[in-house]
């Protein structure tokens, strides 16, 4: 008998790392009152809020500076919406932890080592652009908090980070303290943001690879020379609960990450634009030219990764090139009762349903969506490049 499939072996890594960072409870059990509920209240407040908090200050003091603002404020947006996503994480776990078992149950299961080779294009996509998305973060996070060990600055007592603190930073040992700090909040704070976003990715993933399935099982719901009507019968209502676990699912999924889309969107677009913003006015091919470089590809790739596969979910239900409306009729069907015909009219019919993720309605998960933030991004830094340029 073949080993069954397990969905959650591919967010295996996503899921270790928000253990690490107090965002996982073990098995399928939601927060209670114990240890690791208390580790994850420090790492929220202490590391989490408190290196925000620092950054968020300095912002106020010098709000007239635009080039200080702009250099701080264009992280520190994507520092608070990972606030905001740990907050609605924990306030959704129950509905995340029960995605994750409705994933492995039987009816979700590829059903021969065809179908296991069918999804697995879905799943090297997912695993290819979270790499990727993976490589530039912590290539930015890198570069960044090195930036004052390469250019030197350390030895005047320059943190990473521009940030007011209620002491003297500028003396040993508070200067190393507050260095670690500033360099443990943005680790902190970046594996919540990479691992949330590849885990709705992996959440979208597994919607499209359900088709894929439900596609194969209804190309060869019956086959005249081995099954009889009772069996095309059994099979077709059951490709017909699969079609509705597949919307139940995709509703559950896309209710848990409408408020994370709709702010990863809204911050997103601003952040590349300030990005683009402070590549035109840092040296060029500095050690902060390269991370800035790699700071704006990584806003990108992550609202790309959201994109890209509600895309692949839209594609493979609605379009002219979808494949569940044609996949109805692709099997040996014409000999059938028609008893079985109106069962796959019904089918086709229900099929036909547009079956979109989006943020509330407002942003729909497409290319399109895509293409149309990175020209609000560009409409952002054309307007800070005017307001420096008349300064």
């Amino acid at each position: 008998m073949e080993e069954r499939f397990d969905w959650k072996r591919t967010i295996k890594v996503n899921i270790i790392m928000l253990k690490i960072v107090g965002l996982w409870p073990a098995g399928d059990e939601t927060y209670g009152w114990n240890i690791y509920t208390l580790y994850e209240i420090f790492s929220i407040l202490f590391i989490q809020i408190g290196h925000i908090a620092a950054q968020a200050v300095n912002v106020l003091l010098y709000f007239d500076d635009l080039q200080i603002v702009t250099g701080s404020i264009y992280v520190l947006l994507m520092e608070m919406l990972g606030l905001f996503k740990s907050y609605f994480l924990i306030k959704n776990m129950g509905t995340l932890k029960q995605l994750m078992v409705t994933v492995n149950c039987d009816l979700f299961q590829p059903k021969s080592s065809q179908q296991r080779k069918l999804i697995q294009p879905n799943l090297d996509a997912w695993r290819t652009i979270a790499s990727t998305f993976w490589f530039f973060c912590w290539g930015w996070l890198l570069i960044w908090i090195l930036c004052p060990v390469f250019d030197k600055t350390f030895e005047e007592y320059r943190l990473p980070f521009l940030a007011w603190y209620p002491y003297d930073t500028q003396t040993s040992p508070q200067y190393e303290f507050t260095y670690f700090h500033q360099f443990i909040g943005i680790s902190c704070i970046s594996m919540v943001n990479v691992n949330i976003d590849t885990l709705v990715a992996a959440l979208n993933m597994y919607i499209g690879a359900q088709i894929d399935l439900l596609c194969d099982d209804l190309k060869h719901f019956h086959d005249g020379s081995k099954n009889n009507t009772a069996d095309a019968i059994g099979n077709l209502k059951s490709c017909i609960h699969h079609h509705r676990e597949i919307l139940k699912f995709a509703e559950y999924a896309n209710n848990f990450y409408n408020w994370l889309i709709f702010m990863e969107f809204l911050i997103g677009g601003v952040s590349i634009g300030l990005g683009m913003f402070r590549l035109s006015v840092v040296i060029p091919l500095s050690s902060e030219f390269y991370s800035f470089v790699s700071y704006t590809f990584c806003i990108c790739i992550q609202v790309y990764m959201y994109c890209w596969f509600g895309n692949e979910i839209e594609v493979k239900v609605i379009r002219s090139s979808g494949l569940l409306p044609y996949a109805v009729f692709e099997s040996d069907w014409t000999e059938l009762s028609p008893e079985v015909k109106k069962m796959m009219i019904f089918l086709f019919l229900k099929v036909q349903k547009p079956l979109k993720m989006s943020a509330f309605g407002l942003f729909c998960l497409s290319l399109e969506t895509f293409i149309k933030i990175l020209k609000t991004s560009w409409s952002y830094f054309a307007v800070l490049r005017q307001v420096n340029l008349r300064k």
